[in-house]
């Protein structure tokens, strides 16, 4: 996790969507019902406890606007086999955030009931159960040190609920959708300005690049992604 983290920063137009939690023999196993039925299902989920979490994310200390995390693992209805499967919080987080490139745009937040609940599918997957179902207190433990809470609520549903990068420092990078929101305009600002690359340093040449680059930043400012925004030559 260590190195996606170094790859996204170097990268800069990425994010590194990583499983921070870890999987250990000595610590709480939570196996689910289908697994304990089944006695051709020899693979057991073990997920690290709350306080175990809280201990690890303190010691690693890490700093990155270009990581996230989530926890716990969350269990789906294998469309294939139709077990029910534990798979890594990762994999839902990614599908949020593509669900809400689809119906929204990269800076909105990927969490919460509108873009975040995973009983409704959000995450292309069917996700039916969380392997640990979380109390506030624990989210309230897990919240401020970057970890993103995957909740399980009685009449919502399983909502991911929190979106925070791993930055340490208070800023609006902190944030996830501010992070991608970034990405965005760093990777289309990047493709206009090759079509440039090597031409004349003439006023024809800016102005090809004015053209390009005022619609692509007033699209984004029409969708809610800034405020307002200048471009200097």
């Amino acid at each position: 996790t260590d190195y996606a983290i170094s790859m996204a920063e170097s990268r800069g137009d990425v994010l590194a969507v990583i499983d921070a939690s870890g999987r250990n023999a000595n610590e709480a196993s939570y196996v689910t019902k289908q697994e304990k039925s089944d006695s051709n299902q020899s693979v057991t989920d073990r997920v690290a406890p709350v306080s175990s979490i809280v201990t690890r994310m303190k010691a690693r200390n890490l700093n990155s606007s270009y990581g996230t995390t989530y926890y716990p693992w969350v269990q789906i209805s294998d469309s294939v086999t139709g077990k029910i499967l534990p798979i890594p919080p990762s994999i839902v987080a990614i599908g949020a955030m593509s669900y809400t490139d689809t119906v929204q745009a990269p800076w909105f937040a990927p969490a919460g009931f509108n873009r975040g609940g995973l009983s409704t599918g959000n995450a292309g997957v069917n996700v039916v159960n969380v392997v640990k179902k979380l109390t506030s207190t624990e989210r309230d433990q897990l919240y401020p040190l970057n970890v993103n809470p995957i909740t399980s609520f009685p009449y919502e549903g399983i909502v991911i609920f929190g979106q925070k990068t791993l930055q340490a420092v208070p800023s609006a990078l902190d944030r996830i959708n501010v992070r991608r929101l970034m990405l965005y305009i760093k990777r289309g600002i990047t493709i206009i300005s090759n079509t440039i690359l090597f031409e004349p340093n003439v006023q024809d040449t800016w102005n090809n690049f004015k053209d390009k680059e005022e619609p692509f930043l007033a699209d984004v400012k029409a969708r809610y992604g800034l405020d307002d925004n200048r471009l200097i030559l």
